[in-house]
């Protein structure tokens, strides 16, 4: 089978911090190794980024977009998102100093979404120091209404804000990686700016259960995907004229990287990751170990991902009543944004999952609620064992069971599911979306 290596007694390892941690399944389980299909990464990165940069897709050079630009945003991605923008950003900034434009009409605009602020090594890991010392780099800030601009209505009329620095220069460009989005089908294209630059009022429709709740927002689907019609309406509207989007293999490689029109790019390289990263998988698994790895797993709000997007694949990888493991440190616990916060608030909602359910239906939810929503419906399913962090009591706060390791944890797991089980190993569960040719349970 496509991608799927079956092995069985044997030593597997997967992504933990910016390392791996190896352990080997329990008698009575037999495992299955999943992957994501091997693309061949471009043997010559700065080649491949001059001829994409030279025949932008569906839009015109940024040299000539550029000239006589006097207020110019480029919308980059956080520290949240494994995005090689110190490799996008140099050729676009050469584009722009060759096209005239002066280094004080650049601003640089991270977009944290409801994130928390990155810090100054986090804006220099991504851009290099050479960037942040000589260009403005700024936090979007979604609580900031002064420094909001009202530019569309949202899906549900909610006014639409974005920062005021990307709605008003007279270039918007934006950076991204093309991978699987439980929301948006497939990151990169107009997101980093339609959500991680807006205010929390269109955050909070668009993830909101009314939206979620909505058949075609689905991981890998595009087309009929309505929360990715919201962001490329939106996007459209703020004026986002160019994006530099890529899309990286399991080991963090470049495979193909675009510059153009932001749906033109977006729909070309979504095509590409497809074709990389859905893979067949013959059955409904008891246990999955769903890997996660550095900048997601440095929290439980960005690590909880693995299992939701394991369960909101088209069908849930793991059967109900199963288990998922999480092998993450998540030294930040639950996370220390707005967002995260509030996500950990909503986790502790007297009644467990179902009443999480119930009253984010009820009441609707604020950014970073979504979360709590999305994780409490996958805990009504199956139970989510974190092995590895070191907040065990932040792990038990948001309604998960701690582990202090990934054998541990398979221990736990087959004391809920019994012996003779199944499991999936998918060591980069984020990026791999198992097809499940057969429904259990």
């Amino acid at each position: 089978m496509t991608g799927a290596t079956l092995r069985e007694s044997e030593t597997f390892s997967v992504p933990f911090g910016r390392g791996e941690r190896s352990f080997r399944l329990p008698p009575g389980v037999s495992g299955m190794v999943v992957r994501s299909r091997p693309a061949p990464p471009v043997a010559d990165v700065q080649a491949a980024i001059r001829a994409a940069l030279a025949a932008p897709i569906g839009a015109p050079p940024l040299r000539d977009l550029a000239r006589g630009k006097r207020r110019v945003c480029i919308a980059v991605t956080d520290a949240t998102r494994a995005c090689p923008d110190s490799l996008l950003v140099p050729p676009m900034l050469e584009e722009l100093e060759a096209a005239g434009v002066p280094d004080e009409a650049i601003t640089i605009l991270v977009a944290v979404g409801a994130h928390r602020p990155s810090t100054d090594a986090e804006k220099r890991e991504k851009l290099g120091d050479a960037i942040v010392n000589r260009y403005r780099v700024v936090d979007h800030n979604p609580h900031d209404e002064a420094n909001l601009v009202t530019v569309a209505d949202g899906p549900d009329g909610t006014p639409f804000s974005v920062n005021r620095i990307a709605a008003e220069a007279d270039l918007l460009l934006a950076t991204g990686r093309v991978e699987p989005h439980q929301y948006a089908g497939y990151s990169g294209g107009g997101k980093t700016v339609a959500i991680g630059c807006a205010g929390e009022a269109i955050i909070a429709a668009t993830h909101g259960p009314a939206m979620l709740d909505q058949p075609g927002v689905r991981l890998a689907q595009l087309a009929g995907n309505p929360f990715q019609e919201a962001v490329r309406r939106v996007a459209s509207a703020v004026g986002l004229d160019w994006v530099a989007n890529c899309v990286l293999d399991e080991e963090e490689r470049l495979v193909a990287v675009s510059f153009g029109a932001p749906e033109a790019v977006h729909d070309h390289l979504a095509k590409i990751a497809s074709e990389i990263y859905t893979v067949p998988v013959p059955a409904q698994a008891d246990i999955a170990v769903a890997g996660v790895g550095y900048p997601k797993d440095q929290n439980l709000y960005q690590a909880s991902r693995a299992a939701t997007y394991l369960q909101f694949a088209p069908t849930p990888v793991v059967r109900p009543g199963g288990a998922i493991i999480l092998p993450a440190p998540c030294p930040e616990g639950a996370g220390q944004g707005s967002g995260e916060q509030r996500f950990l608030a909503a986790m502790a909602e007297p009644g467990g999952p179902p009443a999480i359910v119930e009253k984010a239906r009820r009441e609707g939810i604020r950014p970073g609620e979504q979360r709590a929503y999305i994780l409490a419906r996958v805990l009504e399913q199956v139970t989510i064992i974190v092995a590895g962090a070191v907040e065990p009591a932040a792990v038990e706060a948001v309604g998960c069971v701690p582990a202090p390791d990934i054998e541990t944890a398979l221990e736990m797991a087959v004391e809920r599911v019994g012996t003779p089980a199944t499991a999936l190993v998918i060591p980069h569960a984020l990026l791999t979306l198992p097809i499940v040719a057969e429904r259990r349970g």
